[in-house]
């Protein structure tokens, strides 16, 4: 019962124009991960595929309602301590992906917040048609599948 009148209360934040972006993608995790509380680990699993800056695919596993960021950094290819939150607010681009063209329809369209992060990292201020920010994609089972490709740290965020 306490779930059902989450996600109500969800459905009725998310649909407010001026609750902020951030705190949206935050209850959608939430309703993702709180719907599947009684399946199995199993049922939640989604495999990926990402493909290191050495050119190496290698297979990743995340959970439905986890960030692609949180997936990456399990598998070792973005450094945890390189982004500590999941927040846009917080988020300095080092979590930048690409994702592979077929992939880029099954996601939902980048946000403002999420542009104008990548516009403002992006070293002659175009934004990349696939670049896409690990912490704001969520994965779900429709992403079962994906291809990511994890570029090369840029020289100036080389500490």
């Amino acid at each position: 019962m306490a779930i059902s009148s989450l996600q109500k209360l969800a459905s009725q934040i998310t649909k407010s124009p001026s609750f902020a972006l951030s705190s949206r993608a935050v209850i959608a995790r939430f309703s993702a991960s709180s719907s599947s509380t009684s399946a199995k680990v199993s049922d939640r699993l989604v495999k990926l595929f990402a493909v290191d800056p050495d050119g190496i695919k290698c297979q990743i596993l995340g959970l439905s309602g986890q960030t692609l960021l949180k997936a990456l950094t399990n598998k070792g290819l973005i450094d945890p301590d390189s982004h500590r939150l999941e927040e846009i607010d917080a988020c300095s681009a080092e979590c930048e992906v690409h994702i592979a063209q077929e992939w880029l329809e099954k996601l939902p369209p980048q946000s403002y917040d999420e542009q104008y992060v990548l516009k403002r990292n992006s070293r002659s201020r175009v934004l990349n048609k696939h670049s896409r920010l690990g912490c704001q994609v969520i994965l779900t089972q429709e992403l079962q599948g994906m291809v990511v490709a994890v570029p090369e740290p840029k020289p100036w965020d080389i500490p």
